[in-house]
């Protein structure tokens, strides 16, 4: 069985130039409190962008 409490569930992010959150992911709990910076997809602003953490 695995271990619970290792994986942060449904950490949703915002694409830094319009704002939108769409999409969500999770990352390990073990991880420094920083905040999660991906570079994604944004189907709002049709190219790819640094989407942050937000709650």
């Amino acid at each position: 069985m695995a271990k619970k409490g290792t994986r942060l569930n449904c950490l949703v992010l915002e694409c830094t130039i319009c704002g939108s959150r769409n999409k969500i992911t999770q990352r390990s709990n073990i991880q420094p409190i920083t905040k999660l910076e991906l570079k994604k997809h944004c189907p709002k602003c049709k190219k790819h962008t640094v989407h942050k953490e937000s709650k």
